[in-house]
């Protein structure tokens, strides 16, 4: 009998525990981030200028627990020439919580390597070692989110910064 109550003691736990994990990863620590007009979506030129982007429809969330759980996305016109902006090579499209609708990372992803989205500079290291990028497919629609840089990579992991990159600033965490 006692072993019994200890199994549904451990059970219980572990069902609890469960929960409390997939509610603070999926729901936790994410806010809206409110729309504010012309600053919402910006690029990068290819002459290094960050410009605002014209848009609508914009929904971001963002959560001060982590520097890439930032996610956005908005609407352009589908005609909107992107040629004048600098491109992002290493685009990976984080996950997203799944109740932000819009966004989608693995239909980003699909979309930027069957060549029907591009993938932008927004601004280069918003917080050290973190890139802001914007993806933009051929109907208009678009996404937003961080990733980690190759500078933020090497730094991160506890190495020195690369040739090239900015001075790390005091209080930056290296693992």
């Amino acid at each position: 009998m006692m072993g019994r109550i200890l199994i549904v003691a451990l059970l219980i736990t572990a069902v609890v525990a469960g929960g409390a994990i997939y509610y603070l990863q999926e729901y936790a620590y994410y806010e809206e981030v409110p729309a504010s007009g012309t600053e919402d979506v910006r690029l990068t030129t290819r002459e290094g200028e960050v410009v605002a982007l014209p848009h609508t429809g914009f929904e971001g969330i963002d959560a001060d627990s982590s520097p890439i759980r930032y996610r956005a996305c908005f609407t352009v016109d589908a005609a909107q020439d992107l040629s004048g902006y600098e491109p992002y090579e290493a685009a990976e499209p984080l996950v997203g919580p799944r109740w932000f609708d819009c966004y989608d990372a693995d239909a980003i992803g699909a979309a930027l390597e069957e060549g029907s989205a591009r993938a932008l500079l927004s601004v280069e290291n918003i917080s050290y070692g973190i890139d802001r990028v914007v993806a933009i497919a051929d109907d208009g629609r678009g996404w937003v989110w961080h990733q980690i840089n190759r500078c933020g990579a090497e730094v991160f992991d506890g190495h020195p910064a690369p040739d090239g990159c900015p001075p790390v600033p005091e209080g930056v965490a290296r693992q």
